[in-house]
């Protein structure tokens, strides 16, 4: 056992502690020559003795952690390794146990530092979530370019009925859709036989589809207004409901619909542009849609510059037009019972469909084209901020099942109507509103 001599304090020395003591550095000085003569600068280096200085620990971190540790880990960082030129010279100082720093036996360069990682499942995984964040966000701001250089494209007229609104994420908002029957003048439809210039002015439009949707905060319902609802349009008279937009523009079809419902505020309104709905269809590669049997001729067909529509009953992937063409497909001569209700049943399943179809692969990898494509669908009084609300609030609200108005099957002044029941109306407004 070793003693322990006190010192010349009268305490005794106080036992080595690696811990608290760091290795020590050994530094011997350095001698200069005399001009002059006398001894030599090398002899007088010789002779003076050495001093020490005992490195300082570089924070907490290093005055906690064992010395060995901390070797090893600089060994690992390339820090303190022997030059490449010095190691040519004493291979041994490079391997565990040799001669090199830390004495003989003590593992000292646990391995060869690397200048560059190889390729790893990690590093992989890393750069492929990269690439897809910044996917992603390239497609928001086109998104966001794209939205703000059409907002406030609404017909003039439609604001002033409007409530507006911005917290559609947290609480849910009322919001119109509607789709006219005005023939584009570019695109899909533009080269339809027979039609007046009338036809093509969206001034003297009919909506061809109306349908409320509730939408934020977790919700997300909808009803369908057919277009041959029989209301009393102010400056019109008795009237089927799509006459609105041409006796009065929007502003006098939102008045119609709220008072017709018992709806007083609406927030949003959005106007389907038929031209660009084809474009924006494939753009997400199609729709699954569950049809009957389905023989559409709309406007003499595709040889009159028409569309034409041949469906045997089951699901089908449709294109952009054939999408088109389901949703305006009034007359079914392969089922003389197919009406107005069939077609907004027809319409609720591509907008479900589209919503199923925004989330798989093929729209994720051509993502930035639908992000630019989106609001060129549309005309609404909402800018990028609340049109990226409504899509995100639209996903978290799920797939309710689509409302549709019942009602009665009539004649009124020569025109096939479809007469609302007031009981029926306040039901499926009530469901839409609260959800009971």
């Amino acid at each position: 056992m070793q003693s322990r001599m006190p010192n010349e304090s009268g305490k005794p020395p106080r036992p080595p502690d690696d811990r608290a003591d760091p290795p020590y550095r050994i530094y011997r000085s350095a001698g200069k020559s005399r001009p002059g003569g006398g001894r030599s600068a090398t002899s007088e280096r010789e002779d003076r003795p050495y001093t020490t200085y005992r490195s300082t620990p570089r924070g907490l971190r290093d005055r906690l952690r064992d010395p060995q540790d901390a070797v090893e880990e600089d060994a690992r960082r390339g820090l303190g390794r022997p030059s490449r030129a010095a190691r040519r010279r004493d291979p041994e100082s490079d391997r565990p146990g040799g001669r090199g720093p830390g004495g003989p036996g003590r593992r000292r360069w646990p391995g060869r530092a690397r200048g560059r990682r190889g390729i790893t499942p990690w590093r992989v995984v890393r750069w492929v979530l990269g690439l897809a964040v910044a996917w992603v966000l390239l497609s928001v701001v086109l998104f966001f370019i794209s939205a703000q250089s059409r907002t406030g494209s609404l017909p003039a007229g439609a604001k002033s009925q409007l409530a507006g609104g911005s917290t559609m994420l947290v609480s849910p908002e009322t919001v119109l859709i509607v789709g006219l029957d005005n023939r584009p003048t570019t695109g899909a439809g533009s080269k339809e036989g027979g039609l007046t210039s009338a036809q093509r002015m969206e001034k003297y439009a009919h909506t061809d589809s109306i349908m409320l949707w509730r939408v934020g905060g977790g919700v997300s319902r909808r009803l369908s207004i057919p277009r041959d609802t029989l209301v009393n349009i102010p400056g019109c008279g008795e009237q089927k409901i799509n006459a609105a937009w041409s006796c009065g523009g929007p502003g006098l079809t939102l008045r119609v619909i709220k008072r017709f419902t018992g709806i007083h505020t609406i927030n949003h309104m959005v106007v389907v542009d038929l031209a660009n709905f084809p474009k924006f269809i494939d753009d997400i590669g199609g729709v699954n849609v569950r049809t009957g049997r389905i023989c559409s001729n709309i406007s003499g067909g595709v040889k009159n510059g028409g569309f034409t529509l041949n469906l045997k009953p089951g699901v089908h992937h449709l294109s952009g037009i054939q999408a088109l063409t389901l949703a305006r497909t009034r007359d079914n001569s392969c089922d003389p019972a197919y009406n107005d209700l069939n077609r907004e049943a027809a319409q609720q399943r591509i907008l479900n469909s589209i919503k199923s179809q925004l989330l798989t692969a093929h729209t994720f990898f051509h993502l930035p084209w639908v992000a630019w494509d989106a609001p060129g669908v549309i005309q609404t009084d909402m800018g990028g901020l609340s049109l990226m609300q409504l899509f995100l609030s639209a996903e978290i609200g799920g797939t309710a099942t689509p409302r549709l108005l019942s009602e009665t099957p009539s004649v009124v002044n020569g025109a096939d109507v479809l007469v609302p029941h007031p009981a029926n109306v306040r039901a499926e407004v009530r469901r839409l509103m609260t959800g009971r």
